[in-house]
C-alpha cells in the first residue's frame, strides 16, 4: 500500500488508497461491499428524461470537522475542483458541463451525454467532499477537513509513513464507526507487510502477492479474496507514438499469444486466478466465455505475426518495473516474451511515481492492474478517448461509435464493443487475479466488489 500523493480533496485518490479518503472525507453516495449504491450525503437521487441532468438532495444535518455546515454550495465547489483540478481520475468528471445550487440542500449535475456510471464515480474520488472553508489552507494537502467518520491527526501523522485518525464525535452516522482510533501505515514492501503480520502489528494487511498466503495464514491470519483486477499487459500506445510497433494490430496479437496465462497463474498467483483475455466484469452485458479462447499460448504464431508486421527478429518493449506490483511477475513476462523475440527492457520506476509516470505517456504499454468493476467504468477508464487509462488519447472511430451505442442503450452495443477490442488486441490482459487481504484473529472484512481494497466502513473488529 503505497501513501496518498496528496490529502486535498480535490487530488482525491481511489484503489488502494481509498482508506485514507474514506476515513476524513465522506462521498455523495456510498458504495456497499455488494457493490449496490445507497444514499450517504446525498439523500435521494433522480435523472431528468434525457439522462443528461442528475439531480441530489443532501443531508441537512452535517457538519465538517471546522464547524462549517454541509450546503449545496459547498459540493458545487468540491465536483469543480476535482472536474478541474489535477487528480489522477479528474477525467471521470470530463462529460459534467454544469454544477449548480438549486436550493440550500439541493444540486444538479448537468451532462454533455448521458453517462450511466456517474453515481458509481460519486461513491467514489469524484465524490469525495471536503470542507470548503479550508481550500485556501497552505498545508490542506497534509492536514484535510472532512465531515467523515474519523478526524485527521496531524500530529500523530508522518507523512508518507504513518496515517492517524482519531473518531469523530460528531459524526452523523455513528453505527458506521467501528473505531476510536485509526492507524494507516504505508508498507509498499512484501517483506516489511509479512513481517508486520508476524509481529501482530496490524489488524488487516493487503497483501502484494498470493505467494504471501500460506504464510499469512500460518500466523493465524484469514484470507478476505475478490477478484476485482485485470492484470495483465496494458497497450497504451495503440497508434505507435512512442514506440512504433505496437501500432500494427499483428504485433500487439503476438503479444497475446506469447502469454502462458495458466503458467502465470500456476506460477505468480499460486493458482488463485482465471485466465482471461478480455477487461470486461463477467457480471455485465459485454462479457463473453468464448472471447477468454481468441489467444491460446501459441509462441509459434507469435513470431509469425511478428513476422508478418515486419519484425522477423523481434523487437524490443520497455516496461516500467516497480516492487508495488511484485516481483515475480517481471521475471516471467520477460522469459516468455523473448521466446518469441520480444526483448522486454526494464526500467525501475519508484513506486510513488508509477501512477503519474503511466498516466504522462511516459510507457507505451505496462504490466498492471486495473479495476474491472463493471461495462461502463471499464469504458471510462480504459477505452473512450477520455478515459483515464487512455494516455496517449487513443482513438478509434469504430470503437467510439459501438461506445456511443452503450450510452445510448442499444442491444448488443456492449458485447460487440468486447469482440471488437479483443480482436484488434487494445489489450493482453493475463487473468483476473484474486486479490487477498489478510486480518487478524479480532477482525472482520468484507471484500469490495468495486475497489481492490475493502471499505473501511466493511472493516470491524469481531463482536
Amino acid at each position: 500500500m503505497s501513501s496518498p500523493v496528496t490529502l486535498d480533496p480535490g487530488g482525491a485518490e481511489w484503489g488502494n488508497r481509498s482508506p485514507y479518503f474514506e476515513a476524513v472525507f465522506d462521498t455523495l453516495v456510498r458504495i456497499r461491499a455488494d457493490g449496490a449504491i445507497e444514499p450517504w450525503l446525498a439523500t435521494e437521487w433522480s435523472y431528468d428524461d434525457s439522462g443528461t441532468t442528475l439531480s441530489l438532495t443532501l443531508r441537512d444535518d452535517v457538519e465538517f470537522s471546522d464547524g462549517s455546515p454541509l450546503t449545496a454550495d459547498v459540493v458545487v465547489q468540491n465536483l469543480e475542483r476535482f472536474r478541474d483540478g489535477t487528480a489522477a481520475n479528474a477525467a471521470l468528471l470530463s462529460g459534467v458541463i454544469d454544477i449548480r445550487a438549486t436550493a440550500d440542500a439541493a444540486v444538479d449535475i448537468v451532462l454533455d451525454k448521458p453517462n450511466p456510471a456517474l453515481l458509481t464515480y460519486l461513491g467514489r474520488d469524484a465524490g469525495v467532499i471536503g470542507s470548503a472553508e479550508s481550500f485556501d489552507d497552505e498545508d490542506l494537502a497534509t492536514n484535510p477537513v472532512g465531515s467523515g467518520p474519523y478526524i485527521f491527526d496531524a500530529a500523530k501523522t508522518v507523512i508518507g509513513s504513518t496515517y492517524a485518525y482519531q473518531r469523530n464525535p460528531e459524526y452523523w452516522n455513528p453505527e458506521a464507526q467501528h473505531y476510536d482510533e485509526l492507524i494507516i501505515t504505508v508498507m509498499p514492501d512484501p517483506t516489511a507487510a509479512m513481517n508486520a503480520i508476524k509481529a501482530g502489528e496490524a489488524n488487516g494487511v493487503k497483501l502484494v502477492s498470493n505467494t504471501q498466503r500460506a504464510e499469512a495464514e500460518s500466523a493465524g491470519w484469514a484470507i478476505a479474496a475478490s477478484k476485482v483486477d485485470v492484470q495483465g499487459l496494458y497497450l497504451f500506445d495503440r497508434a505507435g507514438t512512442l514506440t512504433e510497433p505496437l501500432g500494427d494490430v499483428r504485433v500487439r496479437q503476438a503479444l497475446n499469444h506469447a502469454i502462458d496465462r495458466q503458467g502465470l497463474i500456476d506460477a505468480v498467483l499460486l493458482g488463485h486466478g482465471t485466465p482471461t483475455t478480455q477487461v470486461f466484469p463477467p457480471s455485465g452485458d459485454a462479457f463473453e466465455a468464448s472471447l477468454d479462447e481468441r489467444y491460446p499460448y501459441d509462441p509459434e504464431k507469435a513470431r509469425e505475426l511478428l513476422a508478418d508486421a515486419g519484425y522477423p527478429d523481434g523487437l524490443t518493449l520497455q516496461l516500467p518495473m516497480s516492487t508495488a506490483l511484485g516481483t515475480t511477475i517481471f521475471t516471467v513476462v520477460q522469459q516468455q516474451l523473448a521466446e518469441v523475440g520480444v526483448i522486454v527492457e526494464f526500467v525501475d520506476v519508484p513506486v510513488t511515481n508509477l501512477i503519474s509516470d503511466l498516466l504522462g505517456a511516459k510507457f507505451s504499454a505496462s504490466y498492471f492492474a486495473l479495476e474491472s468493476v463493471d461495462d461502463w467504468w471499464v469504458i471510462e477508464s480504459m477505452v473512450a478517448p477520455t478515459a483515464v487509462w487512455n494516455p496517449f488519447r487513443y482513438e478509434d472511430p469504430d470503437a467510439t461509435a459501438l461506445i456511443d451505442g452503450v450510452r445510448e442503450g442499444q442491444d448488443g452495443a456492449a458485447a460487440e464493443l468486447n469482440e471488437y477490442l479483443v480482436e484488434e488486441a487494445w489489450f493482453a490482459p493475463f487473468y483476473r487475479a484474486e486479490g487477498a487481504y489478510a486480518v487478524d484473529a479480532k477482525t472482520t472484512v468484507t471484500p469490495m466488489a468495486s475497489n481492490t481494497y475493502p471499505s473501511i466502513y466493511d472493516f470491524a473488529p469481531k463482536s
